[in-house]
């Protein structure tokens, strides 16, 4: 983690540092704001997970995202800018008759098959990251944000402040529900705590389509096949 911390804080000094390079080229930005809040909503998939895994995660895995971002332009080329942030990143994967035991204390993740019995009629697996998102941006008219086809790619650095399944109301095999039972685990015993991936986006005034492909996998190495987390979603950001 460390490491990779000195690798994003030189690569943020350096991208803001061209930034202030002398400017060929002069764009009244006017009251645009450097500050932003940037809200992304989207849904998940595991990339590389086992079958036997996947064939039980439901279709939609919704979650959310967010960011408070400093954006700085490239005076030197004003449809360019770097912004780098802080916030939050969060994954839900919803099972359909399937519990992830990640309180359990076997070597391997056990992924635990509920068909046949008593069940929960909603379970998820969640986690929460604490982000620094960085981007490079082009603005096709930077003076008028809220009117100009934009995009970014980035990367984003986090690391795992909690992660915790749910499940809710007890029912039998057949669906038939048998009472209000909820359950809810927290471990991180399974989980890499460290999270890296690539980022993009693409849109029209303060809105986008994005998508993220983590680098490294979501569990430790052995627990688990490789799993990597993919989200693809909605973003709402002023610039």
């Amino acid at each position: 983690m460390r490491k990779l911390t000195a690798i994003l804080f030189a690569l943020t000094v350096s991208t803001l540092a061209i930034s202030q390079t002398k400017p060929l080229n002069t764009v009244k930005l006017g009251n645009r704001a450097a500050d932003h809040l940037m809200v992304q909503l989207a849904t998940n998939f595991w990339s590389g997970t086992a079958d036997s895994v996947s064939n039980y995660i439901k279709g939609f895995n919704r979650s959310a995202n967010i960011y408070l971002m400093y954006d700085k332009q490239f005076k030197s080329s004003p449809k360019l800018s770097a912004a780098v942030g802080i916030g939050v990143g969060t994954s839900n994967i919803y099972f359909n008759k399937m519990e992830a035991k990640i309180a359990s204390v076997n070597s391997k993740l056990p992924f635990i098959r509920t068909d046949t019995g008593i069940n929960f009629k909603k379970y998820k697996l969640a986690t929460a990251y604490l982000e620094i998102p960085i981007e490079l941006r082009f603005m096709a008219k930077p003076e008028s944000p809220n009117k100009s086809i934009k995009g970014a790619i980035g990367v984003k650095v986090g690391t795992l402040v909690n992660a915790h399944t749910k499940g809710r109301i007890l029912q039998n095999a057949a669906g038939t529900k048998l009472n209000s039972y909820t359950l809810k685990e927290n471990s991180k015993t399974y989980f890499n705590t460290t999270r890296v991936a690539a980022t993009a986006r693409v849109g029209y005034g303060i809105f986008s389509l994005f998508g993220a492909y983590n680098i490294t996998g979501i569990f430790k190495d052995g627990v688990t096949p490789d799993t990597k987390l993919v989200q693809i979603g909605f973003t709402i950001s002023g610039l």
